[in-house]
Order: C-alpha cells, then structure tokens, then sequence
C-alpha cells in the first residue's frame, strides 16, 4: 500500500490515511490481524474468512483432510490459493496493524468537533443517537420524546448499524461468490467457443479431403472409360480402312478390266477380236462373281453403347448431407427409420455397351 502517496494528494493527511486503512468488504477500518493477500492487497481477516467461506461453500473448518480452496480479491480480482488452513494461513500485515494502533491513538487525543457527529435538522444541538425503526431513518433523542417520533419503535444506533452492515456484508460476499461463479462460466463459454473453431476447423479438412478422394476417384474412372471408347474407336476405324483398301484394289481392278475390253472392241478383224474375247469375258465373269467384299452392317459407327447415364450419381450427390449424431436419435422419439439409399458405389459409373 502506497500511503505516502495517497496522503500526499489529500489535503488532510489523517483524512487521506483513514482512506487507506479501510478495508473493501466491511468498508471499516481494518480490523486485527489484518492478512495480506498474494497480490499484496489487504482485507480483515474476518471480512476474507466470509468471501472464502461464500466461494467455497463445501470447505471445512480448520483441521479438515480437505485440502484448501481459492476465491478472488475483491480489490484486483487476483486469484489467490490457499492452504488446508484456509485464511489462517495467511500472513499478517503487521505494519498496517501498526498503522492502525498510532491513528487510534491519534484520534483519540483529538478533541472532538462540531460537525464530526451527524446532527439532527429539528433540534441542531442534538446528536443523532437512535434509530427509527418504524420510519427507518436515524434521529435524535429528542424527537423520539417531543418530536416527530415520539409513538414510533426506536432501537438503539449502534445496534442497527451493527445488523445492517453485517447484512450488507453478507450481500457483499454473495456478490464476490456469484462473480466468481460468472467468472468460471464465462471461463467456460470461451473454451466452448475455442473447442468449437478447432472442431470446425478440423470437420472442414476432412471434409475437403474426402470430396478430393472423391473426385480423383471420378477423374480416374473417366480417363478409364475414354480409354476404352479410344480403344474401340480404334478397332472400328482400322477395320473400315481395311475394308476401303480392298475396295480399291477391286475398284483399280476392274477399271483395268474395263479398259482392256474397250480395246478388245476396237478391233476390227474378225479372226483377231475372236483370239482373245472368249478369254477376256470368262475373265470378267469371273471378276464380277468374285469380287463381292465385306460389308459392314447399318449403324455400325454409332458409339451409343458407351453412353453413361450419372443421373443416380447426380441424385446422390445432392442427397449427400451429414450424419446425424448418436444423441440426435432421441428426437426420433424411439421410433426406428429404416431408409433405403439407391446410391452406387462410390466412383462407380454404370455404362451399358
């Protein structure tokens, strides 16, 4: 505790040093022994006792196997550790005590001032020593006798500022325990939210893993399929061209033929022409019985049969969606589902040839 520091600002230094020696829960001068905390804040050692008690609801009293607690200074909102001895383990502020002792001193050397004591505003020569317990404010003896007060239940000052400031004292404790409560919700949310994102996180590299699988799967069933559509194209061409090979040959036969017969009826003389005719038409004869060549059947370029029909796959894939989770089935409210799904098998593609 800085209290150089702070009697410096006030004007009256033993005003700025009552501020200093007032502890944070009761908010009275702290009262013997005064404990430190870790974060080198002090409390009564009563006043801590209470927020320990009220943040550790289930911890014994002193000479218990349960091991200590923790609870939060009211101050910093350090959290401070304790022991199996709870407060009592705490270290005792001996200067500040000391402190304590030399002001009391001092203020009870002091004369007393006009004005220290709140007076009554009926009767100014009048302290306020009483307390109205049927009006709930404070007043004097005098009013009580002549005044304002004098059918009301009074009770005694001391005794009144005693209860309700133990009252708010409790308030004060249940406060400090239901922040700490907060504090650890609060704690709990952000781990939830952190947990969340790195789920997430992962779900979506997983998920992007198995569309890749996915679709170097189709990318290899497709490189398969248009190497076997290459491979028939292949053999159905090829046999063609042979095919128009013969018929060329056939065709540049023929033509030979053609011509030699032109000639054969150019001639004239009647011993030569018969020479060679008989041979020559036995010859095409022979070409035109012979010369039939495969043909290929109608349609026999069409490709149709390697036509794929992906509209299962289609369906299936804007039917993909995610499973639900195992405690999601009590929605179903015990009744079993059974669902057919008419997919195929993953990368598989169904082609009719």
């Amino acid at each position: 505790m800085d209290f150089q520091a702070g009697i410096l600002r006030d004007g009256n230094p033993m005003e700025s040093l009552e501020k200093q020696l007032i502890c944070p829960i009761c908010l009275e001068m702290f009262s013997k022994p005064v404990v430190i905390l870790p974060c080198q804040h002090n409390l009564c050692r009563k006043c801590a006792n209470d927020v320990f008690q009220a943040a550790n609801p289930y911890w014994q009293s002193r000479g218990s196997v349960i091991s200590g607690g923790r609870f939060r200074c009211p101050s910093c909102r350090h959290e401070v550790l304790l022991d199996r001895h709870g407060v009592y383990g705490l270290q005792r502020n001996l200067l500040v005590e000391n402190i304590i002792d030399i002001y009391k001193q001092e203020c009870s050397s002091r004369p007393l001032k006009k004005g220290e004591h709140p007076m009554c505003k009926e009767h100014e020569d009048e302290r306020i020593n009483i307390y109205c317990v049927t009006c709930e404010v404070p007043t004097c003896s005098m009013c009580k006798v002549f005044g304002s007060h004098k059918d009301c239940e009074v009770a005694p000052l001391q005794t009144v500022f005693q209860g309700q400031k133990t009252e708010l004292n409790n308030c004060i404790s249940m406060l400090v325990a239901g922040n700490d409560r907060i504090q650890t919700i609060i704690s709990q949310l952000e781990d939830s939210c952190r947990c969340t994102e790195e789920n997430s996180e992962a779900a979506k590299q997983e998920l992007c893993a198995r569309f890749d699988a996915l679709a170097a799967l189709l990318e290899e069933k497709k490189s398969e399929l248009l190497q076997r559509i290459t491979r028939e194209q292949g053999d159905k061409t090829g046999f063609v061209q042979g095919l128009i090979c013969q018929y060329k040959e056939q065709l540049e036969k023929s033509s030979r033929l053609v011509e030699t017969a032109i000639q054969a009826m150019e001639e004239t003389g009647g011993a030569a022409f018969l020479m060679n005719a008989k041979q020559l038409i036995k010859t095409i004869v022979e070409a035109s019985k012979g010369g039939r060549l495969e043909k290929i059947e109608h349609g026999y370029e069409s490709m149709d049969a390697f036509s794929v029909s992906l509209d299962h796959l289609a369906e299936a894939v804007r039917a993909l969606d995610f499973e639900p989770a195992e405690e999601d089935e009590e929605y179903f409210d015990g009744e079993e589902e059974e669902v057919e799904e008419d997919v195929a098998p993953e990368g598989t593609v169904m082609a009719s040839q």
